[in-house]
């Protein structure tokens, strides 16, 4: 066989068609108001929990699972939160789910905020302030769920299991059914309150995020998303000229 043999890609070659497969963990454009959005939405879905824990009238149906086990540990119900997102972040292993920088976040930051709330926020005994407290954490919580997910840095762990089934053929709106129902069947004995405040959370919250995300969500730049595509394509064309001379 005669002629030298293709020499190969540059080391650094390699890394960058490494790098273009995996999502940036923090995207070029909007970076300060990404940001912004996304912190903003984790503190305020945070104290949307401790505002629905506070007025006794029923919480979320993940919320339910995460009050129960804190109570059977006599610990703070933002512990169980960090605790329990840990857990379910591993079962996006299967699915092939890619935590962002918005997952990490939520992962931690909900379950601190919900605990300094808590520390600091005393309960009511008026049935009103107990009633203000549930419609301000369920419209908080559709805000802050807007926010952090417009934010486009990653879902929480709970929305990847959903939309990680979705992807897979699944109806997304069965398959959390099905896992807010479980939840509260387990939270529930365990000693997670059940009230109107979860069933007004469970028939409110996806018809308020469904009209706010729009509203909140950051449009990418549509100058930049074609300089990007346009260095994209001038890069692999580079990268498959080095690799053939």
């Amino acid at each position: 066989m005669s002629g030298n043999p293709p020499a190969a890609a540059p080391p650094d070659a390699a890394q960058q068609a490494s790098r273009r497969r995996r999502p940036a963990l923090l995207p070029p454009d909007h970076r300060v108001e990404r940001l912004a959005r996304l912190y903003a939405g984790l503190a305020g879905f945070g104290i949307s929990l401790a505002l629905m824990v506070r007025a006794r009238l029923g919480v979320g149906p993940w919320d339910v699972l995460h009050q129960g086990i804190a109570r059977q540990l006599g610990v703070q119900i933002g512990w169980v939160v960090i605790a329990m997102s840990a857990v379910v972040l591993l079962a996006w292993i299967p699915l092939r789910q890619r935590p962002g920088l918005g997952t990490i976040s939520n992962l931690v930051l909900v379950g601190l905020v919900t605990n300094a709330v808590l520390a600091l926020l005393p309960s009511p005994s008026g049935l009103g302030v107990r009633i203000a407290l549930l419609v301000s954490g369920i419209a908080l919580n559709a805000v802050a769920t807007a926010l952090y997910i417009g934010a486009g840095l990653g879902p929480g762990p709970r929305d990847g299991i959903m939309t990680g089934l979705a992807a897979r053929g699944h109806s997304i709106r069965v398959v959390r059914t099905f896992i807010e129902v479980g939840v509260v069947v387990v939270g529930y004995p365990l000693g997670g309150t059940v009230g109107p405040g979860t069933l007004a959370y469970a028939l409110l919250i996806g018809p308020l995020v469904h009209l706010l995300l729009p509203r909140l969500a950051i449009r990418p730049d549509p100058r930049k998303t074609e300089r990007k595509t346009q260095r994209k394509t001038q890069r692999k064309i580079e990268w498959k000229t080095d690799t053939h001379d």
